[in-house]
């Protein structure tokens, strides 16, 4: 098969001939249709992504969505001919989604939502299952709350607005002028952080007292503000960029909580894959039902331009997810 293959950090991507996998017991072999790409992508092959737990050589691609060709011993619940989607490698040990066949992890698999298309299906697992462990699983967001999605125009911003909203929750999100279209089009009331401080857009939307559950995928100063929005006693903040050195006063003196996720945590350990597969199924019904859909930026890739689609992804280019063709598209 044909595989994208990072020979050291920081070197450019090589098309290779590799031996195609077979599936293990517990796992599938899927035939790669598509691979969405991840600034994460981006970082790994610079070698600034030590969490991500790869050594070269390795096959890149966290994302994707393909057809199931083949079903290891002991697997239950897919089979030959499926559609299926998943964040299934690329990281650790585990063979990435920039080849045209994987063999997974089947508990990190779910049904393609049959409402996507694979470039579509492609483009959410990581940012859904970030999202979801975030808003759902750790701040259980609900109906009659107001939650704040730092960045939510962005890859998995834009996914946690619409899952947030699908929960009932009133949505708002901050991004930068050019992104404040694409952020009020996702139903969420759009904040230019630009213009205006944490201490004016908390008293403009919540007349001072903060939101309910504030949503960090940015990072660094952006987590220090969603410490100064959160709600008091009742307010939560999750981040799935709290890696820098930061104060917990503002969070301490509203008696707030704080969660932190990593969603490479299953991929790399083993434990709790299955819960991956879960969201993975629930986020497909929801897609099914019409409450989510990644926004794709417009441009076409293969594994001969993969180069040219990490540099837009590198370079903050990006109008949308950025997805690699893996098979020729009919």
């Amino acid at each position: 098969m044909r595989a994208v293959v990072l020979r050291e950090f920081g070197a450019p991507l090589r098309i290779e001939e590799l031996a195609r996998p077979s599936a293990g017991a517990g796992e599938v072999l899927v035939r790669v249709v598509a691979s969405g790409v991840n600034p994460l992508d981006t970082k790994i092959q610079a070698g600034k992504a030590a969490h991500a737990r790869v050594r070269p050589p390795a096959v890149l691609g966290l994302d994707l969505a393909g057809v199931v060709v083949e079903v290891g011993a002991g697997v239950t619940g897919f089979a030959a001919g499926d559609e299926v989607y998943g964040l299934t490698g690329g990281v650790g040990e585990l063979q990435g989604s920039l080849a045209e066949y994987a063999a997974v992890d089947a508990r990190l698999l779910g049904p393609k939502p049959a409402a996507l298309s694979m470039r579509e299906a492609a483009a959410l697992p990581l940012a859904v299952i970030t999202s979801w462990e975030g808003l759902v699983d750790r701040a259980g967001v609900r109906a009659g709350q107001k939650v704040l999605v730092h960045g939510g125009a962005g890859g998995v911003g834009h996914v946690g607005v619409q899952l947030a909203r699908a929960r009932g929750a009133q949505v708002y999100a901050t991004g930068g002028p050019a992104s404040l279209s694409v952020i009020e089009s996702l139903g969420a009331v759009p904040i230019d952080y630009t213009a205006m401080g944490v201490t004016e857009y908390v008293e403009r939307y919540t007349g001072g007292e903060g939101f309910d559950v504030v949503a960090d995928n940015v990072g660094g100063a952006t987590l220090d503000a969603s410490f100064a929005a959160v709600r008091t006693y009742q307010g939560h903040v999750v981040s799935a960029l709290g890696w820098g050195t930061h104060s917990l006063a503002p969070l301490s003196f509203r008696g707030a909580t704080y969660s932190g996720v990593f969603t490479l945590l299953p991929m790399l350990t083993g434990a709790g894959r299955e819960h991956h597969g879960e969201i993975l199924r629930q986020a497909a019904e929801l897609a099914d039902a019409g409450g989510l859909r990644p926004r794709l930026d417009p441009r076409r890739f293969t594994l001969d331009t993969v180069t040219d689609a990490y540099a837009h992804v590198a370079g903050g280019t990006a109008q949308g997810k950025i997805v690699i063709d893996v098979e020729a598209q009919g």
